[in-house]
């Protein structure tokens, strides 16, 4: 479960680099701009007018048509990776080696192989890299991970969890397009299965199948996983319905239900004894800010990790995709062994 370092109290200011122009990298930069120790400082695309354009709208210093020359900027500090999947791992690298700590989108690369590279690379640095999981970070996690600590519900005997929406089949869309690493396991069911890995461990084993789009990218996956202690947890992925965001906690005296509606607003259903209580989270900028905290705070304390989703977590989730990718057949060329 989450462990929290303590804030620091002297809170140094740091130059961030945002790697990319697209939706999430705008999500970021809005994030960003709510915390008074990060400086806008540069960003960096493959096409120089996007990155002008980017930064005349949130007030980044510098902007680069190159994500090499923005990564040899030695005022950049912090970078936020967030080109395509498969993108991941050769740019947290070129980071990396800059001299840059990192905050890396999820999935943090297509495979187990590659993010054990990557942390190698990071800790050979001595230098910062997190996977950007931003649910652990958010108010209504933290509150229903309050409760199960508490032992008011009891032992933690089930979950399962979902991350379902729409997404209209285009195969040159980076939902579906194999060499952006598409896909909805790696996508968005990557949710679900990190809120069973946080909370049940590692799977010993896992049944899994997937409905494809005719690019070879999964449009839906579903899985069930079964504990060594007997417990089980399903998890379920899909671009083809509007199933919505949830995660339900089933324990022994109680259930709780960490749902997102499309106002973005943040529900913790809490049902216990007959009694349901809804409690409503609604963070700013969507709560992206939390992570970035969480890498400066790291940083402030002379850390090379977090504690929250410390590198071993995220080796762990990718080995736990890999082992659903090899159930279900989801390949990508080119990555794959």
């Amino acid at each position: 479960m989450t462990n929290f370092i303590e804030k620091s109290k002297d809170m140094k200011a740091y130059n961030w680099g945002i790697l990319g122009t697209g939706n999430i990298a705008h999500k970021f930069a809005r994030a960003l701009m709510l915390l008074d120790n990060a400086h806008l400082y540069a960003v960096g695309s493959r096409d120089a007018g996007r990155a002008e354009k980017f930064a005349g709208e949130f007030g980044f210093s510098r902007h680069f048509g190159t994500y090499e020359e923005m990564l040899a900027d030695p005022g950049v500090e912090v970078v936020y990776i967030s080109s395509p999947h498969s993108m991941h791992m050769e740019h947290t690298l070129m980071a990396l080696r800059n001299g840059k700590h990192v905050i890396c989108e999820k999935p943090m690369s297509i495979t187990a192989a590659e993010v054990s590279l990557m942390s190698d690379e990071a800790r050979r640095s001595n230098l910062f890299l997190m996977e950007a999981l931003w649910p652990p970070f958010q108010p209504s996690y933290l509150k229903a991970e309050e409760i199960l600590r508490s032992g008011k519900m009891g032992r933690l005997l089930h979950m399962r969890g979902k991350f379902a929406f729409v997404s209209p089949y285009d195969p040159e869309l980076r939902t579906y397009n194999l060499a952006l690493g598409g896909g909805s396991l790696l996508d968005i069911g990557i949710y679900p299965v990190m809120d069973i890995l946080r909370y049940l461990g590692e799977p010993e084993n896992i049944v899994a199948t997937s409905v494809f789009a005719p690019t070879g990218a999964d449009e839906s996956t579903a899985m069930i996983f079964r504990f060594s202690d007997g417990r089980m947890a399903e998890a379920y992925s899909s671009f083809g319905n509007m199933g919505g965001v949830s995660t339900e906690f089933y324990c022994e005296k109680g259930n709780l239900i960490l749902t997102r509606g499309r106002d973005r607003n943040q529900h913790l259903i809490i049902e216990m004894q007959g009694d349901v209580d809804d409690r409503i989270f609604t963070p700013p900028a969507q709560g992206y800010q939390y992570e970035a905290a969480e890498v400066m705070n790291c940083l402030d304390h002379g850390l090379a990790e977090s504690t929250v989703v410390p590198l071993s977590f995220s080796l762990s989730l990718a080995r736990i995709l890999d082992e659903v990718r090899r159930k279900t057949g989801i390949r990508y060329p080119g990555r794959d062994r």
